[in-house]
Parts: C-alpha cells; sequence; structure tokens
C-alpha cells in the first residue's frame, strides 16, 4: 500500500504503484488540509473576483459570469475542452496520469472537494481507466485537453476503460457503486489546469530508460567480450580523472560486469612485452573502435541525463500545478503559471536525445559484429549456415538501422517548438505532452534497436563456442536469452522472436537481475 499525500512521491513509489501494482490510500492529515483549503475558497470567493470561479477561461476571463451559472461554467469547461484525437493513450499511461494529478491535488492548493481526491483513489484501485486521446495537449495551460477527458470521466461521462473492454463511464460507475463527482467551486479549473499527463508518461519513459540503459551496459559488455577486447578502457584508473559521475557509475557497471570474464584481455599481457616491438605491422588493433572502446563516454551522460530528469520530473510531480493557487496559509489567491510544461519538456527533450544516442551506439556495435571486414573474427552477418546461400542476420540489421534513423529525426527538440494559440493568450507554450509522448516513441524503439543487438551477441557467442569463458554475468544473461531466442541456423521468418526478444527487455529489469545495474 502507497500512502500519496504523506510525503514526496518518488520515482520508486511511483514505479511500485505502476509497475507492482500496489493499492493507494491517502494520507488523513493531507485531506484534512484540502478540505481547509476548499472551505476557505468557498469564504474568500463569496464576493471577489476570481479568475475560473466567476470569469471566462483564458481570452475570455474578461466576461463575468453570473452566479447562478458558476457551476454550470464548470461542467462547459470540462465538456469543451474534451476533444481529443488520435490513438487512446494505453491503460497503464493513463493510470500514470491519474496518479500525477491525483498527488498534485493532494498538496492542498487547489481549492477542490474532498470527494475529487476520494473518487480519483477509487478509479485508480479498481483499475478504472478514462479514455484519453494522445493529441489535444499544448503544455501550457497544463495538460488541457487530456485531463479534460479525465474530467469528463469523473463527472460521469464519456468512456473508460474496465475489465478490458471499452465501457460508458456512467455504466461503469453504476455497476461499481461509485457516484460521479458533483462540481462545488472550481473543480472542473482545477482538473484541467496541470502538468499532470506530460508528468505521468515522464515518469514512466524515466522507468523504462533505466532499464535500456541498463540493457545498453550488459550488452556493451557481451560485444566487448566477443572481440576480445582490453579492460583499460572502463578501468577506474583511466575513469576516475574525468569527474563526470555518470561515466564512472557506467564504468563501475562494466568492471562488475565482467568480472572473471575469460574473454578479456589485459594490455599488459598482450601488447606491453619487448617482443612486440619486432613487429611491423600488428595482427591486434591496439585500440578497438570507439562504439567499444569510448562506452563510458558515451552512456555515461546518459546516466547523468536520466538522473537529472528524475529529479525535476519528480519536484513536478510534487508540485502544485494549476491556476490560481489557492492559498489557505497565507489567506489569499494567487494567479500565474504554475501550469506551464517547460520544465518537463525540456527534460523529456533532453531524454529522447540521449536515448537516441543510445541506439546509436548500440546500431553501431551491432554493425561492427555484422561486419566480418571490421571484427575479423565472425562470418558475415554473423552467418552459421551456408555463405551466400543463407543470411544470418543480414534482414534484421535493415529493421535496426531504419529505426535508430526514425530515432534521429524525432529528437527534434519540442521544447522550441513553441505555436501560438487560444487567441495568443497562451503566446508561448511548452507542448510538453507531445515531448514526452515522442520520447516515448524512443525508448520503444530503442528496445527493438537492443532486441536486434542481443539476438546477434547470442549467434556470435554460439559461433565462437565461447559461452564457457564468458563472465558468470553475462552467462547468465546467455543461458536466459537463450531460451527467449534459440540458436538457428537456417533461415526463416523472425519477427516474432523479435518481438518475443523485445518483451523480454522490457519486462526484465536488468538491475534486478544485477545488483551492479542498479541507479545510485
Amino acid at each position: 500500500m502507497v500512502v500519496v499525500g504523506q510525503a514526496v512521491l518518488g520515482l520508486q513509489e511511483f514505479s511500485d504503484l505502476m509497475m507492482e501494482r500496489k493499492a493507494l490510500t491517502l494520507d488523513s492529515a493531507a485531506l484534512e488540509r484540502i478540505d481547509l483549503n476548499f472551505r476557505f475558497l468557498k469564504e474568500f470567493s463569496s464576493d471577489k473576483l476570481i479568475y475560473g470561479i466567476n470569469t471566462g477561461f483564458g481570452p475570455m476571463a474578461q466576461y463575468r459570469v453570473q452566479d447562478e451559472s458558476l457551476l454550470q461554467l464548470q461542467y462547459n469547461l470540462v465538456r469543451s475542452h474534451s476533444s481529443g484525437s488520435g490513438a487512446l493513450l494505453p491503460a497503464h499511461l493513463v493510470r500514470a496520469i491519474m496518479i500525477a494529478r491525483l498527488n498534485s491535488l493532494m498538496q492542498g492548493y487547489s481549492g477542490v472537494h474532498t470527494d475529487v481526491v476520494e473518487l480519483l483513489k477509487e478509479m485508480i484501485n479498481r483499475n478504472i481507466i478514462p479514455c484519453i486521446f494522445e493529441h489535444g495537449g499544448v503544455g501550457a495551460s497544463g495538460d488541457l485537453v487530456q485531463l479534460a477527458h479525465l474530467g469528463l470521466s469523473l463527472i460521469g461521462e464519456g468512456e473508460v476503460i474496465f475489465e478490458g473492454s471499452i465501457q460508458p463511464a456512467a455504466e461503469v460507475f453504476r455497476k461499481s457503486g461509485l457516484k460521479p463527482l458533483e462540481i462545488r467551486i472550481r473543480e472542473g479549473l482545477a482538473i484541467l489546469n496541470g502538468t499532470s499527463a506530460m508528468t505521468g508518461i515522464g515518469m514512466m519513459n524515466l522507468i523504462r530508460a533505466r532499464k535500456l540503459l541498463g540493457w545498453s551496459v550488459v550488452l556493451s559488455a557481451m560485444t566487448n567480450e566477443i572481440v576480445e577486447a582490453f579492460d583499460d578502457h572502463y578501468s577506474h584508473e583511466l575513469n576516475i580523472i574525468k569527474h563526470h559521475k555518470g561515466q564512472n557509475k557506467v564504468a563501475a557497471m562494466l568492471r562488475a560486469m565482467l568480472k572473471d570474464s575469460k574473454m578479456i584481455r589485459s594490455r599488459s599481457e598482450h601488447l606491453y612485452h619487448p617482443g612486440r616491438l619486432e613487429e611491423v605491422v600488428f595482427e591486434d588493433k591496439v585500440q578497438e573502435y570507439y562504439s567499444l572502446r569510448c562506452i563510458t563516454q558515451v552512456l555515461g551522460p546518459i546516466y547523468d541525463t536520466i538522473r537529472q530528469a528524475e529529479q525535476v520530473l519528480t519536484d513536478e510531480l510534487n508540485s502544485v500545478n494549476d491556476n490560481p493557487v489557492i492559498d489557505h496559509i497565507n489567506r489569499n489567491i494567487f494567479h500565474g503559471g504554475n501550469f506551464h510544461g517547460d520544465y518537463v519538456a525540456l527534460e523529456m527533450d533532453k531524454l529522447k536525445i540521449a536515448i537516441t544516442k543510445l541506439s546509436m551506439l548500440s546500431e553501431r556495435q551491432l554493425n561492427y559484429l555484422l561486419n566480418d571486414k571490421l571484427n575479423k573474427k565472425l562470418p558475415p552477418f554473423v552467418n552459421l549456415g551456408v555463405l551466400g546461400l543463407n543470411f544470418g542476420m543480414q534482414g534484421m540489421q535493415f529493421t535496426a538501422t531504419s529505426t535508430v534513423a526514425e530515432n534521429q529525426t524525432l529528437s527534434f527538440p519540442m521544447y522550441v517548438h513553441s505555436i501560438p494559440n487560444n487567441n495568443d493568450n497562451q503566446d508561448i507554450v511548452s507542448m510538453g505532452c507531445n515531448a514526452a509522448l515522442m520520447t516515448r516513441r524512443v525508448i520503444g524503439n530503442s528496445f527493438e534497436v537492443l532486441s536486434v543487438q542481443i539476438m546477434t551477441i547470442l549467434q556470435a557467442v554460439d559461433y565462437l563456442e565461447c559461452a564457457p569463458r564468458l563472465a558468470p554475468h553475462t552467462r547468465s544473461l546467455y543461458d536466459r536469452a537463450r531460451k527467449v531466442f534459440p540458436k538457428f541456423v537456417e533461415d526463416a521468418p523472425k519477427y516474432k522472436e523479435l518481438e518475443k526478444m523485445k518483451g523480454f527487455l522490457e519486462s526484465t529489469d536488468p538491475a534486478v537481475l544485477f545488483k551492479a545495474l542498479a541507479f545510485a
């Protein structure tokens, strides 16, 4: 059970709610704070002009709304902005959005009745998932369109995903014994104004990005084993004099993964003896290609980017991100722009650039293994059949290459792609939800690329018959992965195996398999 509103909700607690499907409960002290905040708003707003309570919204704020229409105003906002399009967001992403919105409202600065958070809690715990569309949010007054669809479900309208099918929200509420939300003062605006869609999706991106980095370290280690690389490029002595936490963390991960490998070579044993100077042309490469030798320098910044994004998104997750802010402590209402999504948008853009680079490293290591002229150890395309008649991994390389190319194009930042709208009231916007969704796509693509890489590594290990010489950690992965993707010699369609391998990588946390890969 995870208590929401009691303390900072971090990535681990968020992951427990999402990946472990733990139930949540609401902190009683936070509920008292929400009630106090609501009662203050009710008293304070009775004779004052306050945006979104007795005015229109956005550029329509110049128009006063009559007292008899105040509650209808909130319903109108929810219904009018339920205008999303495109594909429905997957149910697990909507759950993440709901958790993010709940946690923001639990801070007690939104002027909502406790019914809102109680109903959100029940929907999350009972897995009643609103239908929310991908397209619509510009990330300025928050994720207005995505959160409007959340609000639509809360008031018992629209559709939800329940028990595996799309059903009318009103019908599901009746079956579940839930009462639709009744608007009291400003619940409509409080639900819509906020960054919870981009934040929820972004938190899920971080969980998956951590897995990707762990797998990239493991596959980089195995690639070094296959080519019998030298050990100094990931040594403590080399990396410690470059003062970046990520680089040294990745180096430590590699050392742990490759401990006791009988494939990795010591430079001093193989190159640092007088006899080598008698050779005119060295058959051994004195230094490996960059995709093998510069792993700590390439993956290190990615580690640091993930950590930075985690800090920013955790701060956003635990922030009050709607407008206006109802401050019962200082007995005032503050109008501003806490709903603006620039913090999340920038971190998502940085993260997708970093993950794209990760996929590029994977593709280069893959190419090295597939090109016999480069590695001089393996047959072309790691073909275990008859050269010329069989094709090995040749077809799968096209998939990896084209997918990396798509990542590169998707890496154009949304953060600098503002388009004014809303009668120029929203004249600079974040596009944060778009940024988070594009980052999600880049991460999914990268799992596909790494799937091709690990399948190639497995074939290479079998060709070299070197499994007994692998490090204990990498050998255990070899054994586990071969159960997912058996050795093949004759050509056959591989798209189903590719999907299974992607599923294996996505569902298995390398940090659970290998403690050395845990983030610190």
